[in-house]
């Protein structure tokens, strides 16, 4: 398909020219047609942003192509730092409180509600593309808003699931994989004694480890606050989560308190652990390693285990995209974000991803990538099953500081390595928690 600057700048004409293209990837009825806002870019623009790094090179390759065919079409050049998981964080944040750096950011989960004042309203936006496509998920959405206002961009949930060594499970004993968490001890106890052992993060991973402690918590019913945005961390079901917690660290192998979000893909790739939870990314690492042939054809993937609260709670990876006020070409960032979610552009970055980033946005849910590996079909509903990480109050200031400053993550880690008790380790995070929700 031809793109034209004058596409890029009436908007309409690329999300009605896309629903073709949904047609022919076997995505059901065309997408609605929508009235959208239309950008001009300022003369001599170019644009600045800030992205994660990668794990899977074939996604950022994809995203880089449509950022190419933007700059193409408007000539508007657009320069992409990556930065490491960790990193994008305090940088984004350096950047929204000098007025200086990037003009976009890929940033994590609640990150934009920590300085939703810097950041250019993208209502017009959020509106025209969640109607356009089917509407937004709401866990997502609800990360990209503050009030009636978006700040944001719902970008994508990037997965999270338990991958294991099929093999390695039914030589402990499994013929199937455990659904409950009281069977899942049952299972790492039994791979460890088979010297195939588990391993998940008890580290600062913004990732993986943020997903551990939160599955932790909410399986056994525990939450950080409740709805009015109070501190509810310290309950019996949080002690619960913590002895829970304790007794799968004694199936883990050793360091896993230090891990941040490479360490348990290098380490089951290494065969140093048969189970973990991570991405997709994992899978296609060692699909494309000769050498980890036999890694990859033994690898599974499935959802994390209910817990007694008897439903399936996870906290998947969320990102969005923004634009900082201090940006000095304003229309030319939502033209270049109008552009992404055209969805010719939308559903070739999905199929790149190869089901490391689910889209954020319904109508995108029938994109063949899920169902074209078993190993896609764990992955498929992330974005539908996301459960914000400020549950079960708002999110805001208060949710975000709590998420960055890992009181969650730091609170399981304290307990399974005996640095506190686990009474102490709750009250240490409730202490914490309060700092921020207290504001």
């Amino acid at each position: 398909m031809v793109i034209n600057r004058r596409q890029i700048l009436a908007g309409t004409a690329g999300i009605v020219a896309g629903a073709a293209l949904g047609g022919r990837l076997g995505m059901g009825p065309a997408f609605a047609q929508t009235a959208a806002p239309t950008f001009t870019p300022e003369a001599g623009a170019s644009l600045r942003l800030l992205r994660w790094v990668p794990f899977v090179p074939a996604e950022e390759e994809a995203f880089l192509a449509n950022t190419k065919k933007f700059t193409d079409a408007t000539g508007v050049q657009v320069r992409v730092d990556k930065e490491s998981w960790e990193d994008v964080r305090p940088k984004a944040a350096v950047a929204a409180n000098v007025g200086s750096g990037p003009d976009m950011v890929m940033s994590w989960f609640d990150d934009p509600q920590q300085y939703p004042d810097k950041l250019v309203d993208v209502t017009d936006l959020g509106t025209s593309i969640g109607a356009a496509g089917g509407g937004w998920y709401p866990g997502l959405e609800s990360y990209a808003r503050r009030g009636d206002s978006f700040i944001a961009l719902p970008l994508c949930a990037i997965g999270n699931a338990v991958v294991y060594r099929d093999s390695h499970m039914k030589a402990a004993g499994f013929q199937e994989f455990p659904k409950d968490t009281a069977g899942f001890l049952e299972l790492c106890k039994a791979m460890k004694a088979k010297g195939t052992p588990a391993g998940f993060p008890h580290g600062k991973a913004v990732g993986d480890g943020n997903n551990y402690a939160h599955w932790l918590l909410w399986s056994h019913g525990g939450r950080m606050v409740d709805e009015s945005g109070t501190v509810t961390i310290n309950s019996p079901e949080t002690l619960e989560s913590v002895k829970y917690a304790m007794e799968l660290y004694k199936t883990f192998i050793p360091g896993t308190e230090s891990w941040q979000d490479v360490n348990n893909n290098r380490a089951f790739l290494a065969g140093q652990v048969s189970l973990t939870a991570n991405g997709v990314s994992v899978y296609y690492a060692a699909l494309k390693d000769p050498a980890l042939k036999e890694i990859a054809e033994d690898m599974r993937s499935v959802n994390l285990p209910i817990g007694p609260v008897g439903q399936s709670v996870e906290l998947h990876q969320a990102s969005t995209i923004s634009i900082f006020k201090h940006t000095k070409f304003p229309e030319a960032a939502k033209a270049y974000l109008q552009f992404l979610y055209q969805p010719d552009n939308m559903n070739a970055w999905i199929q790149g991803a190869s089901a490391y980033c689910c889209q954020p946005l319904k109508a995108y849910e029938s994109n063949p990538v899920w169902t074209s590996k078993p190993i896609h079909a764990a992955y498929a509903k992330a974005s539908a099953s996301l459960r914000p990480n400020g549950y079960a109050g708002p999110l805001g200031a208060a949710s975000a500081g709590v998420m960055a400053d890992y009181v969650l993550v730091d609170m399981y880690a304290e307990a399974v390595t005996g640095q506190s008790s686990p009474e102490d380790a709750i009250k240490n995070a409730e202490r914490r928690a309060n700092r921020y929700y207290r504001v």
